[in-house]
Formats: C-alpha cells, sequence, structure tokens
C-alpha cells in the first residue's frame, strides 16, 4: 500500500471538526461597535485588498457585489473570482457608489474609510441605512486613528488582529472552516519562516522600508516603530531604525543615512496616487540621490522590494516575511 493510499486511509478514519454553522442573527463586537446580521450577507461590498482577498480565500466571490481601493494585482489564485467581481473604484469609493450596491455587508481594511472621519462613510451613516460597515481589528485594536495621517499605534501591533479579522469575517460569512484552515496554514509558515530567519544568527542587522513620497523631493512616508512592517522586522530578528509611533511617518533621508540600516526594503504597488508608488522609481532615487546613495545598503544592494499589500495586516503579510528571509539571506556572508 503507497503513502498517499495510507493518507487517505487515516483521514477518513479521522475526520478534521466541523465547524457549527452560524446561528443568525449574528451580533458581533467591532472596534467597540456592535453590529448585527440578520442573515448571510449578500452583496458584499469589501473596501480594501485585504479584506477582498480574505473573502476570496474564505470562497465567498459569489456573494460580492463590489470591491475597491487596490495596491496590487490580485494574487494569481483569485483571478478567477476577481474577474466576476466589480471593481468599484482603484482608490477610495464614493458612498454612493458603494450602497447604491445594496451591500448586506461592508468591510474595510482601514479605519480611516469608514470611521469617524471616514472617507468613505462614517459608521453612522452606514448604520442609518442597515448595512453593517466592518472595520478590520488589526486597524483599530491598539491604534489611534484620529491622530496622524494614518494613524497613531498606542501599542505594537499584534498578528492576533489579524487572526480575528478573518475569523471573525467567516463567522459573518458563515464560513468557519475556512477561516480556521486559512489561519492554521499562515500560522504554519510564520513558525517555518521565523525558524529559517532565527538560524542566521544576525543580532545587529537593522532595516528601513519605505512605503512611498508624496514627492520624490520630499522626506519618505517610512514605517513606524510599531506598525505591521515594525512587526515583521522583528520577527526576522530586523531592528527597524525608525522610531515613530506614527503608523507611516515622514522621516528624513539624513536621518536614515546616519542610521545606515542594514537593508532597505520598499514597497511595490499598482497604485499611482504618488510618483514614488513606481517602484523602479524609488530604485532609482535610492541609486542618484547624494545622500541615499552612501548608504551602506545601497551601495552593496540589499535592497528588498515588497509588495505594498504584503506590508498591510493582510493574508499576504507572511508573504512579505517569506520574502524578506529571503532578502536576508545575503546579510550572514
Amino acid at each position: 500500500m503507497n503513502r498517499l493510499t495510507l493518507t487517505a486511509l487515516f483521514a477518513l478514519a479521522a475526520p478534521a471538526a466541523i465547524a457549527a454553522p452560524t446561528e443568525y442573527p449574528l451580533t458581533i463586537d467591532n472596534c467597540g461597535h456592535a453590529l448585527t446580521f440578520p442573515a448571510r450577507p449578500d452583496n458584499v461590498v469589501s473596501v480594501g485588498q485585504a479584506t477582498t482577498e480574505i473573502l476570496y480565500a474564505l470562497g465567498q466571490a459569489d456573494r460580492m457585489a463590489g470591491t475597491a481601493l487596490w495596491f496590487n494585482a490580485v494574487l494569481p489564485q483569485f483571478e478567477d473570482d476577481n474577474a466576476q467581481v466589480a471593481r468599484i473604484s482603484d482608490n477610495t469609493p464614493g458612498f454612493e457608489a458603494v450602497v447604491s450596491r445594496r451591500p448586506g455587508f461592508v468591510p474595510t481594511m482601514f479605519e480611516w474609510m469608514i470611521g469617524a472621519q471616514g472617507a468613505v462613510g462614517t459608521r453612522q451613516q452606514f448604520a442609518d441605512l442597515g448595512i453593517p460597515a466592518y472595520v478590520m481589528p488589526a486597524d483599530c485594536e491598539g491604534k489611534d486613528n484620529l491622530v496622524g495621517a494614518d494613524g497613531t499605534r498606542l501599542a505594537p501591533f499584534d498578528i492576533q488582529t489579524l487572526w480575528d479579522s478573518i475569523d471573525q469575517m467567516a463567522r459573518v460569512m458563515d464560513a468557519q472552516d475556512a477561516g480556521a484552515a486559512l489561519i492554521a496554514d499562515l500560522k504554519a509558515r510564520e513558525t517555518a519562516v521565523v525558524a529559517r530567519a532565527a538560524a542566521m544568527d544576525l543580532p545587529d542587522a537593522s532595516a528601513a522600508v519605505w512605503f512611498s513620497s508624496a514627492d520624490l523631493q520630499l522626506d519618505p512616508y517610512m514605517a513606524g516603530a510599531m506598525g505591521i512592517p515594525a512587526w515583521m522586522l522583528e520577527r526576522l530578528g530586523l531592528r527597524n531604525v525608525v522610531t515613530s509611533d506614527e503608523e507611516w511617518p515622514t522621516v528624513g533621508w539624513e536621518t536614515i543615512a546616519r542610521a545606515d540600516p542594514s537593508v532597505i526594503v520598499i514597497a511595490r504597488m499598482d497604485r499611482r496616487r504618488f510618483p514614488a508608488d513606481d517602484v523602479e522609481e524609488k530604485l532609482r532615487f535610492l541609486k542618484s540621490d547624494p545622500v541615499t546613495r552612501q548608504m551602506t545598503a545601497v551601495r552593496e544592494d540589499r535592497i528588498v522590494i515588497l509588495d505594498a499589500e504584503a506590508m498591510h495586516a493582510s493574508i499576504r503579510v507572511i508573504d512579505g516575511l517569506e520574502a524578506l528571509a529571503e532578502g536576508m539571506d545575503g546579510l550572514s556572508e
């Protein structure tokens, strides 16, 4: 009897536990707001690539009426799903454009999209129409989104808030088994890549993470000390040279150059809100600017390129860890 047959027999003998279906009406606490779902939602409109790809991973494309706010191309495994869901906007959608699709659920990856000062609308505006508007806990727990352009962390990012986001969205959509499987896979990959980085034994390595710049001649938007990229660096044993608690503070290149990070991480994105959204423009700047070109990481080509979405609380954050670990291989030589 071959190994595959044995595996199949064991699987039949010990089937995985199946979660109980969601009981509606379902009420969940979301960032201090009670949201009630009378039934499994239809016409879901997702404001943010992170929430969209979570829904695709949960097998919910057939219940989606629209998406918005994209940083990168959709993951290859979701191309077919994405082709059947309307793209309302690549960036911030209008309130009317969202509610015109009569959604039963509007999840977002950022509180500045739907919150007290929501760029799309406030929670109350959606509530007045009977639409539950959900913010991923990863962007509201331990964070004040009313301070700074992208909010300020009151506590370091906790990966548990991403697992909670996936779990809650799975319960809302009655897809608990898919949610549990997704979380288990991501956790296993996290464990493996952290062990790989620890084996490199790099006690003094540091990094700076450049997301974008409003203009290449202005101070860049860098990853703060307690956000998601900082969590990634910490998990892999890299010290973030930026110490601000803001999510994406502007920091002068002279300050970064003085810190002389071992690695520079730059975001690649399809969005073109700013000139520096283009990763090739970032690379040209780093290698030509009189300040940046003197940094050790630039001179020795220790520049790691990550998808912007891998720097957000999303299912891609583990992809980012894995890509960053690959980029660290040369540091031990």
